[in-house]
């Protein structure tokens, strides 16, 4: 329209190209929209002004935004909502709920644009805080994208019990028919541990698309559960929905750990053929844990040689993982001296190296393993565990708890439950432990493990029978998993661990995962 037949934009036009700036999430063509609007005749247009907040809100450059906000002469609730939703999706929980006080009105869009900003920067506490202050507020709820917001903010905690009681706000307020928010149920749900309630809300969905087939495949995988997660894909296919290229990652990732290599195979095949998906990263290593975990070992590497990426650490890890499960030491070594080489960020993967390096009697790669992962220590994220009981979510850190009021009751349920795993053959494994430290010493960082702890409060102070369900931000080592296994026999309980990476599902001395993990 400029350049063949030589029309200037008026603020109408304006306002669509920066809302279209928005939508794609380009800031260059959005300041060059900005820059052509400031010399324009129509520059004191207030509605552009408010499209250009939006626009640099959603692009994630909030100062931006404030500045253009601060010259709008008539704010509307719109341009107030967008600057609140610019601060608060940056993570500046401060800068954003100044601005809300601050505004004439607060509405129900300006309460979900502070909550769901905050979801998607990572401050879901934050957000929870403040649903309980809008519902004490009596604000009406005639917009289910707050409820969505919500309930990801428990996804992401896995805050079951709170799910749970936002999934009844659902239904109170008639809106169990949509089905974005079915859809947010059904991954809450999963990422709570409750296969069982998402499979029941995915089931009770009046429609379905790619996003809810999507959502309840990876759900299953991550649970282990394998068969459940292809029978899915077949359904999905018969409903006539096509898979997307993260449907193909959780079937072949479901494919992984129960050894399904053919299928994989397939799969993998499948995706670029039919459908003309090109493998990402997290397809080939996908594809390459579930070669390596099966022993495919040459295979695995020819494929990490030849696909189109750069290899990262969790596909390095994926094959050394396998190549020390095995026995391939000299594969193990060579691997092992290519991720050295990235200098990794995961504390369990310099576990790996160490133990690889140890096992090939290679002392002084086993000494800079050990330099680096001290000097990691300094700035790693301590382990922690959290398990709800009633209403209240408990959190446990790793270490000796000497000024917990229950500290003498954990420490005489563990002690009685380690000697009962004794008798049942339990030796500790210190592989893991890479402190320079005596054997008993090592033995006591284990036995007061974050995740022990989470469990022996919820033995104490849980009713009695009912699932223990135990979140963990890194993942769980494997004398837990031994201790874990078990106890879900010796105390008759089902336990359930979300750790970092799947979930393990421990009962009757079993886990989910079969040990291929």
């Amino acid at each position: 329209m400029f350049s063949r037949d030589g029309l200037l934009p008026d603020h109408f036009v304006y306002a669509t190209l920066v809302k279209s700036c928005a939508e794609l999430g380009v800031a260059r063509i959005g300041r060059q929209a900005h820059a052509n609007f400031s010399v324009s005749p129509y520059w004191c247009d207030d509605v552009v002004k408010s499209s250009l907040v939006d626009m640099y809100a959603k692009c994630g450059l909030p100062d931006d935004a404030r500045a253009v906000f601060d010259g709008i002469v008539v704010k509307s609730p719109v341009s107030w909502t967008s600057m609140i939703y610019a601060y608060a999706r940056s993570g500046r929980k401060d800068n954003a709920v100044e601005v809300f006080r601050g505004a004439p009105v607060r509405s129900l869009y300006s309460w979900t644009a502070l909550i769901s900003g905050l979801v998607q920067s990572g401050k879901d506490i934050d957000a929870m805080e403040l649903y309980v202050e809008m519902n004490r507020e009596g604000v009406e709820i005639v917009d289910p994208l707050v409820l969505s917001s919500v309930v990801g903010a428990c996804a992401n905690m896995a805050l079951w019990e709170a799910g749970r009681q936002v999934h009844g706000n659902v239904y109170v307020l008639g809106y169990n028919s949509c089905l974005f928010l079915g859809n947010a149920l059904v991954d809450m749900y999963a990422k709570c541990s409750d296969i069982e309630a998402a499979m029941e809300v995915f089931d009770n969905l009046l429609h379905r698309d790619v996003v809810s087939w999507t959502t309840i495949i990876v759900g299953a995988a991550q649970h282990g559960r394998a068969e459940e997660a292809l029978d899915l894909f077949d359904r999905m296919l018969l409903d006539g929905v096509r898979p997307n290229n993260v449907t193909f990652v959780g079937l072949i990732y479901a494919c992984s750990h129960v050894g399904y290599v053919e299928k994989g195979r397939d799969l993998f095949n499948f995706m670029v053929k039919e459908y003309g998906i090109q493998p990402s990263l997290q397809h080939y290593t996908c594809l390459l844990d579930l070669l390596s975990r099966s022993g495919l070992l040459d295979e695995a590497e020819k494929l990490l040689n030849e696909m189109p990426f750069q290899p990262d650490e969790p596909t390095w890890a994926a094959l050394l993982s396998a190549c020390k499960l095995h026995g391939n030491a000299e594969m193990a070594v060579r691997v092992a001296d290519q991720l050295l080489s990235l200098k990794p960020t995961d504390p369990s993967t310099y576990i790996l190296l160490s133990n690889v390096y140890a096992r090939a009697a290679m002392w002084n790669n086993v000494g800079e393993v050990r330099k680096l992962m001290t000097a990691m220590a300094a700035r790693k994220k301590p382990g922690y565990s959290c398990i709800d009981v009633g209403r209240v979510s408990h959190v446990f850190y790793a270490g000796d708890p000497a000024d917990h009021p229950m500290r003498d009751e954990f420490f005489g349920l563990l002690k009685e439950l380690e000697a009962e795993m004794r008798r049942w053959g339990y030796v500790p494994d210190t592989s893991e432990v890479l402190h320079d430290m005596e054997q008993q010493e090592k033995e006591r960082l284990l036995f007061w493990h974050s995740e022990r702890l989470a469990l022996a409060y919820g033995l104490l102070r849980g009713v009695p029978g009912t699932v223990l369900r135990i979140v963990k931000n890194l993942r769980v080592c494997c004398d837990c998993h031994v201790v874990f296994t078990l106890l879900s026999a010796i105390v008759s309980r089902e336990i359930v661990v979300r750790d970092a990476t799947r979930f393990h599902h421990f009962k009757d001395g079993k886990c989910s995962c079969n040990n291929f993990w």
